[in-house]
């Protein structure tokens, strides 16, 4: 259930894992790719001992993230098969896996549904003049194929997060268009749990240039997500993304209410570090809102899972509702 009436903003305790940084499309704002062939694929083996070290730490999501190999590519299904077993090691080993790894076919997706909570992927923008600009080198973000995963998607009744990339070169339509697409199809298929509103930030690697999307923007475009999307959809910010600490309060205010996967490290957007939980409460306080945890699957999505998926989410609920007992 969204939060939006209540005091309440949500993050998920998270680690990211990249099976690899190497992807076919060349986005001029990515700073996270490399090269096909010059990044090495992370073993199960070294895997598990990052996995190790997290049974200790407040982790609950592991958010399996990787570069891109090509549909038609001799490696696609060795590719497909390793984030299928890093999904299953990280399950074994007592997390919740999240995928979000690009486009993927009907029968991909199902594969790893089998091994995922949830999944996700950002549509960005459903504009075509994006592909004369930013994405003339990026296959996969043609609109019409990332908007085929959110009806797959829902079709196979998996839990997902999608969102936008704002400051890319699009226009404001382009804004209301790409969010009444997501609102249409959760209307159809009651499936997605959040829409990621993310503001385009400079990073080291990238040869887009263009200024960072003004955060001023980002409490308009919120109010305004709020109002074309359904009332069950939770609007997620990134807050390293959002510099000022007054701007972070406006962006939750007006209808933000969750901040996302908190982990030691942003892959996408290295060059701005995620602000640790402690912070979040210190700055969320003064507001009136309380920064609570929560499992990469909403509670209105049990019945979707499988029964091993399903004991792992009962696991972690139980977890979470003795530490909220312990501190009352």
């Amino acid at each position: 259930m969204s939060s939006f009436s209540q005091n309440i903003v949500t993050y998920s305790p998270a680690y990211t894992i990249v099976p690899t940084y190497e992807c076919f499309n060349r986005c001029s704002y990515c700073n996270f790719r490399t090269d096909p062939g010059q990044s090495p694929w992370l073993t199960l083996a070294e895997a598990k001992g990052i996995l190790q070290q997290l049974q200790s730490q407040n982790v609950c999501e592991i958010l399996i993230l990787s570069g891109e190999v090509h549909p038609h590519s001799s490696k696609r299904e060795a590719w497909l098969q390793r984030i299928y077993d890093l999904c299953a090691l990280a399950l074994k080993m007592g997390f919740l896996p999240h995928t979000n790894v690009g486009p993927l076919s009907f029968e991909e997706m199902r594969k790893l549904k089998n091994v995922n909570v949830s999944m996700g992927l950002m549509l960005e923008q459903l504009t075509p003049q994006l592909l004369d600009t930013v994405h003339r080198h990026a296959p996969s973000k043609i609109p019409e194929v990332r908007l085929q995963q959110l009806k797959w998607a829902g079709e196979l009744q998996i839990p997902f997060t999608t969102g936008l990339l704002l400051g890319i070169g699009e226009t404001e339509n382009n804004w209301w268009e790409t969010l009444a697409a997501i609102s249409d199809l959760h209307q159809r298929y009651q499936h997605i749990q959040e829409v990621i509103l993310q503001p385009h930030s400079p990073g080291s690697q990238q040869t887009f240039d263009a200024p960072p999307f003004d955060p001023h923007k980002l409490p308009f475009v919120i109010a305004k997500a709020r109002q074309i999307l359904p009332i069950d959809i939770t609007i997620q910010i990134p807050p390293n993304l959002i510099q000022d600490q007054e701007w972070l309060l406006a962006c939750i205010a007006a209808g933000a209410r969750d901040l996302g996967g908190i982990s030691p490290k942003d892959e996408v957007n290295p060059d701005y570090p995620h602000l640790q939980e402690q912070t979040l409460r210190e700055i969320l306080q003064p507001g009136g809102w309380e920064l609570v945890p929560r499992l990469p699957v909403y509670p209105q999505f049990g019945s979707w899972l499988s029964e091993e998926l399903g004991e792992g989410v009962k696991k972690y609920r139980l977890k979470m509702n003795s530490k909220d007992n312990s501190r009352t």
